[in-house]
């Protein structure tokens, strides 16, 4: 595993683009993402934005492989700048679309509403390039993750809308904290330590 840094960001946004194209089911990626012709396109833009917004306040995990990446947040860093405006009205205009900006907005007062307000550790995305998926790559950058952070005294929570994302994380000691049906679909909160 390795810490990555502005030069990856081509090759995180195509392991997260893989990992999630392939995918139809209500989930929160398919709640952002326009769901068009440009869907594809519209993708990549989540995935740079994410990316970006990342870089700012946590850090970006690579696998060895360079097929698996893990967005990793820190809640006590994050803040409001005129930078983060800019990545949030891109995002809008050309990702989300402005008449689906009203349910993207009301997963985030879902999310604001089920974290703690305590600082804690937020993997915010990940992903697996999808010919390679199942093949134990998330669960090595996983492991590898948890060392990194084994002297951690801050919790580790995050939310899944896959429940075969739940059971990966379930193993590796996570437990689930609450579980949210509002949009149509589960979200469920899990937390470490």
């Amino acid at each position: 595993m390795r810490k990555a840094n502005h030069n990856d960001k081509d090759l995180v946004v195509e392991i997260l683009t893989s990992a999630f194209e392939s995918s139809k089911e209500d989930s929160s990626i398919n709640l952002t993402v326009k769901q068009d012709e440009r869907r594809i396109d519209r993708m990549k833009i989540l995935m740079e934005y994410l990316f970006e917004r990342t870089m700012l306040f946590g850090e970006v995990f690579i696998s060895d492989n360079d097929k698996a990446c893990l967005l990793v947040k820190y809640t006590h860093l994050e803040k409001t700048t005129l930078k983060t405006i800019m990545l949030d009205i891109q995002l809008a205009f050309k990702c989300i679309g402005i008449e689906r900006v009203y349910k993207v907005l009301k997963r985030q007062q879902i999310v604001k509403k089920n974290y703690p307000k305590e600082n804690h550790i937020r993997p915010v995305i990940l992903g697996v390039k999808n010919e390679i998926n199942g093949k134990g790559t998330a669960a090595r950058l996983l492991i590898k993750l948890m060392h990194h952070f084994k002297d951690n005294k801050l919790p580790v929570i995050l939310d899944a809308a896959s429940k075969k994302n739940v059971k990966m994380y379930q193993k590796f000691g996570f437990r689930i904290i609450k579980e949210d049906d509002s949009l149509g679909f589960p979200i469920w909160f899990l937390r470490l330590n």
